[in-house]
């Protein structure tokens, strides 16, 4: 499958500009993704993927939006969506992205992995799917209050793995940068961790990029 096979927003998700023969070329994924949402007045609410193409989404969600709000959308293994809003349907919005042609060609990838992934063009997405993050260098703050550098591996918004020489006992609290944990198990290069808290889309996207 080439990439523009799956260029576009879905077809609930489409600018009512677009024709219909971009609606035949721009393939849409159906999703079934666990996520959270930030609006232009930076309250945050929980929200789920109905379907995804590189250029917009589908996304069902507990409140009512406005026509071209801008809108930042947090799913695991999908990572930071950006965009506005460009219909409104009964239970959600449709959103269309605002990104980089570098940013668009990863997501792209990303899609074309779950479609082949799943042998189908519509999967059910795994709750704490993980993506490796942008920014993978932080410091880990141990149960001793001793603070060394480490690598996330992966992070998702309910925990990490981590590539470090620590190991702190199983449900010891922990500190990655800022955001609580608790470790759940160690592996062959460091440890894996549950964030105490499932994290927002701002706290991610400023952590992990």
């Amino acid at each position: 499958m080439s990439s523009t096979a799956i260029l576009g927003p879905s077809e609930n998700g489409a600018p009512h500009a677009r024709s219909a023969a971009d609606r035949r070329i721009h393939k849409r994924v159906q999703l079934n993704h666990l996520g959270r949402f930030m609006r232009a007045n930076k309250s945050e609410y929980p929200c789920r993927m109905r379907d995804i193409s590189v250029g917009g989404a589908s996304i069902s969600a507990p409140v009512d939006l406005e026509m071209g709000e801008r809108v930042v959308a947090l799913f695991d293994g999908l990572g930071v969506l950006e965009g506005h809003v460009v219909r409104l349907f009964d239970g959600g919005f449709a959103m269309a992205f605002v990104m980089t042609e570098h940013r668009r060609e990863k997501l792209a990838a990303t899609l074309m992995f779950l479609v082949n992934k799943a042998g189908m063009p519509g999967i059910e997405g795994r709750r704490h799917e993980r993506s490796i993050p942008v920014n993978n260098s932080q410091q880990l703050l141990l149960p001793n209050d001793f603070t060394i550098d480490c690598r996330v591996i992966d992070v998702s918004l309910s925990g990490a793995s981590i590539e470090t020489v620590a190991r702190p006992p199983l449900d010891s609290e922990v500190k990655l940068g800022s955001l609580r944990a608790r470790v759940v198990r160690h592996h062959e290069t460091g440890i894996a961790v549950r964030f105490i808290d499932v994290q927002p889309p701002t706290a991610i996207r400023r952590f992990f990029g």
